[in-house]
């Protein structure tokens, strides 16, 4: 455990030089004695680390040193191959303290290897972020563990329960793996032969069984997800027209993504915009955007909006129990 520390703190002190007592205690999550005797040690030992008193002062490293302490564990190489996940997905996969070794490593070879040290890293500008605005997941399943059962390649029976049903249903799959998208996790899986989705928010239950996944030849997550995803996200043959206020265009082109088609100017703050559907009944999707929008084609999706409204108008009528 102290090696691991000391590693830690050299990592830390490469890439910055100077760090405070304080701050290092609280990255490291010992005390400062303990930050203290551990520099002891790394000096003891010949490494060019001293402690500076004084209000400006701080642990330091010689900025001449070179500390060939960027090699990679495998667990650290693992938490690099998912990059891209959030802290909450890496967390789940117990990933986050390798993820962090992984990157101070990476951080102290940077620092060496930049031909201008006071340049900015890259990722000192660039933040990536996957999670979802104003989500969170309730999945029963724990991810990890989940991940390290589809190691075995075994095939699985399942607790899942579709969108519209109230109770789950079993199911035998043969898993590929699990794929996180816009902060949601899936199961990707062949049931009966055909590729589908599994929200691990609806499965509630797994169970590794002793028979090898039948997985198809020459198909791989990769190719798989790749399929399921474009026929998920197919914008379909209806199209709708709506005049739009236009400072709700945003806000349109956020929830709608894909879907709007096409955009007229504005004229006299409305504009007019052409949105696919896969099936008439995806235009309730619309009732979000309240008095803000009027649906002009086909006159069937502007009947089913009315339907829509005038039972959204009767369950208010009349006050709530």
């Amino acid at each position: 455990m102290k090696a691991s520390r000391l590693l830690q703190l050299l990592l830390l002190l490469q890439v910055r030089q100077r760090i405070t007592t304080t701050e290092l205690a609280e990255r490291m999550e010992v005390s400062r004695r303990t930050v203290l005797r551990d520099v002891e040690a790394l000096a003891t030992a010949g490494v060019p680390v001293y402690a500076e008193r004084g209000r400006n002062g701080g642990i330091v490293l010689l900025p001449n040193a070179r500390l060939n302490a960027s090699h990679l564990e495998p667990r650290e190489l693992e938490a690099l191959s998912v990059a891209g996940l959030d802290s909450t997905q890496l967390e789940s996969l117990g990933l986050s303290a390798v993820r962090e070794s992984a990157a101070n490593k990476i951080a102290a070879r940077q620092n060496t290897a930049l031909n201008h040290p006071t340049m900015p890293r890259l990722s000192e500008l660039v933040l990536v972020d996957s999670s979802p605005w104003l989500a969170h997941s309730n999945s029963e399943v724990d991810v990890a563990e989940l991940a390290s059962a589809l190691r075995q390649r075994r095939r699985l029976r399942i607790q899942y329960r579709r969108s519209a049903e109230e109770q789950p249903s079993t199911l035998e799959v043969d898993p590929y793996g699990i794929v996180a998208k816009s902060g949601r996790w899936y199961l990707i899986a062949d049931d009966e032969g055909t590729g589908r989705l599994f929200a691990l928010e609806r499965l509630s239950a797994y169970e590794t069984l002793d028979a090898p996944a039948a997985l198809r030849p020459d198909w791989t997550l990769r190719t798989l997800w790749r399929v399921l995803k474009e026929h998920t996200e197919i914008l379909g043959s209806i199209r709708v027209t709506a005049r739009l206020r236009d400072n709700r265009l945003d806000l349109a082109r956020r929830v709608l993504g894909a879907r709007i088609d096409d955009v007229s100017n504005a004229e006299n703050g409305w504009c007019t915009v052409a949105i696919r559907y896969p099936s008439l009944e995806s235009v309730r999707q619309l009732l979000q955007f309240g008095d803000h929008i009027e649906i002009l084609t086909p006159q069937e999706a502007r009947e089913r909006i009315v339907q829509l409204a005038r039972d959204l108008a009767e369950r208010h009528s009349t006050p709530s129990l």
